[in-house]
């Protein structure tokens, strides 16, 4: 399967039970709803998947079980972040033997490599695999940038095809177009700049509150595309304080919260993390619940397969 590069693609939570093991119903229920609102991708094993406290049959398991649940509506793409290069090659190899239908990529985790080490990072995973990648850019996060100059040098490879913009510099959709025009496809990754980014020309979003709100997200996303900007800013400024959950250092817990309270998840995380309590819990459920109040009514056509 090809990947169109285009849409909005859930970073989906994973879910476990009060066992700590996958719970592949919950799972299940929310990869629907993904699907049934029009999601045109699902990214399997990111951060909001909980990637690093994930054994590697735990996350193979999940991609396999997806690929099966999903049977080919859309791309399925799992997250390669590892430490190594050769772990990270291991990886590449088997997710393309179970099917998978692409990759996301982040740089080297636990080093801050520099720019001639994340290249040769990026380089031969790319050279490991014939699946299309997506390069995952979050120096906020993850500590190392991916600049314009670097992927000048990543242009070589044809697999690397689009682009997770997270630096949180919305002009950088600009310079990516205006440096490489329509060579890679950009998604913006983060939530509370999602729409600034798309209508930059963003061409699609790696988005987290979809996990609960999935109706909302694909709506924002294809009124912008319609240049319906009025419609879709309504319902963006409706969505932008849980939107905002998002760019915490807690946002799984956050996100998860959230699909709970919209009927599509669990609050169940795996240690080190831990449930939300007390007055965080209680903050983090009013902002959740005081959007739930004045839900918009969305137009009609803007989401669905």
């Amino acid at each position: 399967m090809s990947i169109k590069w285009t849409g909005v693609f859930p970073a989906v939570t994973t879910k476990f039970t009060a066992n700590d093991e996958l719970d592949f119903p919950a799972f299940d229920l929310n990869i629907e709803a993904q699907l049934e609102a029009g999601a045109e991708g699902i990214i399997l094993g990111g951060s909001l998947g909980e990637a690093s406290v994930l054994t590697d049959e735990e996350k193979f398991g999940l991609l396999s079980h997806t690929l099966s649940l999903v049977n080919g509506r859309v791309p399925v793409l799992l997250n390669i972040a590892e430490s190594t290069t050769k772990k990270a090659i291991e990886a590449a190899k088997k997710a393309e033997s179970l099917g998978a239908n692409g990759l996301m990529l982040l740089p080297p985790m636990r080093y801050n490599a520099a720019a001639d080490e994340t290249l040769a990072f990026f380089g031969a995973i790319a050279e490991s695999t014939s699946l299309p990648i997506m390069i995952y850019n979050n120096p906020v996060d993850y500590k190392i940038e991916v600049t314009l100059d670097m992927f000048e040098v990543l242009t070589k490879y044809d697999n690397i095809q689009a682009i997770k913009e997270s630096t949180r510099d919305v002009s950088n959709v600009t310079r990516l177009i205006n440096r490489f025009g329509d060579r890679f496809k950009i998604f913006t990754g983060v939530d509370p700049l999602a729409m600034e980014s798309i209508v930059m020309g963003a061409h699609g979003w790696v988005a987290g509150l979809v996990d609960a709100f999935p109706r909302e997200t694909v709506a924002i996303f294809r009124l912008i595309k319609q240049n319906r900007i009025a419609e879709a800013l309504t319902i963006y400024r409706w969505f932008l304080p849980v939107l905002e959950l998002d760019i915490h250092a807690k946002l799984v817990q956050y996100i998860k919260l959230a699909e709970v309270a919209t009927g599509l998840g669990t609050e169940a995380v795996r240690a080190p993390r831990l449930p939300l309590s007390g007055a965080e819990r209680e903050k983090v459920l009013k902002i959740i619940n005081d959007a739930l109040a004045v839900r918009p009514e969305l137009p009609a056509g803007s989401w669905g397969k």
